[in-house]
C-alpha cells in the first residue's frame, strides 16, 4: 500500500514528466520496480521474462502518462499496467505449456539466501520437504486461472488492500473479496493432503 508521502511524490514526478522533465520518471521506477517485478514474476513464474516485462510495463506507463487522470492512485494505475502486461504475456503463450521454476513463490533475495546455504534448517530432510512444499504451492498458484491468481498474488503475496486490488483489477471491492475467497478455497483444495 502506498503511503500518503509516496502518493505526493508520485504526483510530483508525474507533473514533472508532463512538464518536460522526463528524467523525473526515474524516481517512480526506483520506487516501484522491485514490487512490479515481484508481481509479474509471481504471475508468470519466469524470472528472466519478468525482468523484460517489468521494463515493458514501465515503458508503457511512461508512454501513456498523459492518460493518467488521478482517478486512482498512481501506484495502483502502475500496478494495473504491470498486471495487464503479465496477463497479456500469459495469454500470448498459453498455447505452450510452461515449466515453473521451483522458486516461483520466493523472492530473488530468498532464493539467493537458500543458494548461499543460509536456509532456516540445516536438516537435509527438512530442507527437501520444504522445497517440495514450495514447489507444490508454486504449482498450485500457477494452476489457478488468471482472475483468481491475480487477486491471490496481489493480496496474499504483495499485500495490497482490497481497494487497491479493486482498482488494479478494475472491479468492485466485493468482487475482489469473492475472488480472493474462491482462490484460497481452490488453492486449499489443490494442496489438500500436502500442506497442513
Amino acid at each position: 500500500m502506498a503511503s500518503r508521502d509516496s502518493q505526493v511524490e508520485d504526483l510530483k514526478c508525474v507533473a514533472a514528466v508532463k512538464g518536460g522533465r522526463p528524467d523525473a520518471f526515474g524516481d517512480v521506477v526506483k520506487r516501484y520496480q522491485d514490487r512490479i517485478f515481484n508481481t509479474i514474476y509471481r504471475l508468470l513464474g519466469d524470472y528472466q521474462e519478468a525482468g523484460d516485462l517489468t521494463q515493458q510495463a514501465f515503458l508503457k506507463a511512461y508512454l501513456s502518462l498523459n492518460q493518467f487522470r488521478g482517478g486512482s492512485t498512481f501506484y495502483t494505475w502502475l500496478y494495473r499496467i504491470g498486471v495487464n502486461t503479465a496477463l497479456d504475456e500469459r495469454k500470448r503463450r498459453s498455447r505452450t505449456p510452461q515449466v515453473l521454476s521451483e522458486t516461483f513463490i520466493m523472492s530473488p533475495d530468498e532464493d539467493a539466501r537458500r543458494l548461499d546455504g543460509s536456509a532456516a534448517s540445516d536438516d537435509p530432510g527438512e530442507m527437501v520437504l520444504s522445497r517440495e512444499r514450495e514447489t507444490a504451492v508454486a504449482q498450485a498458484i500457477a494452476s489457478l486461472d488468471d482472475v483468481h491468481r491475480t487477486v491471490l498474488v496481489l493480496r496474499d503475496i504483495e499485500g495490497l488492500d482490497y481497494e487497491e486490488i479493486a482498482q488494479v483489477a478494475a472491479c468492485p471491492r466485493g468482487t475482489v473479496k469473492s475472488r480472493l475467497h474462491r482462490a484460497r478455497l481452490m488453492l486449499r483444495e489443490k494442496l489438500k493432503g500436502f500442506v497442513q
